[in-house]
């Protein structure tokens, strides 16, 4: 089935991302924990896929001034997770949800706050303009996916999750650094859509 939201060369990106997906089996977190989802946002940067992250605003009272993929917590009145991520995306960036098309999700993470979050994956037709929430939002800006393929990260950080240690990369875009959650979520992605083969478990070879 076509996507219902995006047209032209965004409906091949669409279809080979939702395929990959097909074949992926996302973690899915046993846990009673308040909810919230966010978007990866997969559109196009200078002729190639990249993802749009936020940074977010330096005063807010968690993960103030950190890279973050736009999202947040459900609301009551939210039909789904994935309804969540699109009107948080909105809400943060000023994305229409009309421009996104969902092509599925990833595992589940679990945020310092003990939230847990679902993040989906979401085709961008064209080239919208962003507008940053200055309530939620410093920044926004947009990473070419090979950039993270290469795996050029600044560093590895060791964390924690459910009995396990995680080896976590760092990158660095410009004056931004992609670390903690957010990296989590982006190596599932990109393994999942990618095989990227960035293995979290073992510390990378030097």
């Amino acid at each position: 089935m076509a996507p219902r939201r995006v047209s032209g060369e965004s409906v091949v990106l669409y279809e080979q991302i939702r395929n990959r997906l097909s074949d992926y089996a996302p973690q899915q977190l046993a846990l009673d924990y308040p909810e919230a989802a966010i978007l990866v946002p997969v559109v196009d940067c200078g002729g190639e896929p990249g993802l749009i992250l936020t940074q977010r605003a330096a005063h807010l009272k968690t993960h103030r001034g950190q890279v973050a993929f736009p999202g947040g917590k459900r609301d009551s009145g939210d039909a789904s997770l994935e309804h969540t991520a699109l009107r948080e995306t909105h809400e943060e960036i000023g994305l229409p949800g009309a421009s996104v098309s969902v092509a599925g999700r990833l595992s589940q993470v679990m945020s310092l706050h003990r939230i847990l979050v679902t993040p989906y994956v979401g085709v961008v037709e064209g080239k919208p303009e962003l507008q940053a929430n200055p309530g939620e939002i410093d920044s926004i800006f947009t990473v070419p996916i090979s950039f993270f393929m290469e795996d050029d990260r600044l560093r590895t950080d060791t964390l924690g999750f459910q009995d396990h240690t995680l080896y976590v990369p760092c990158y660095q875009w410009g004056q931004y650094h992609i670390w903690g959650l957010s990296a989590v979520v982006l190596v599932d992605f990109l393994n999942a859509v990618y095989g990227a083969g960035i293995d979290l478990l073992e510390p990378p070879h030097e």
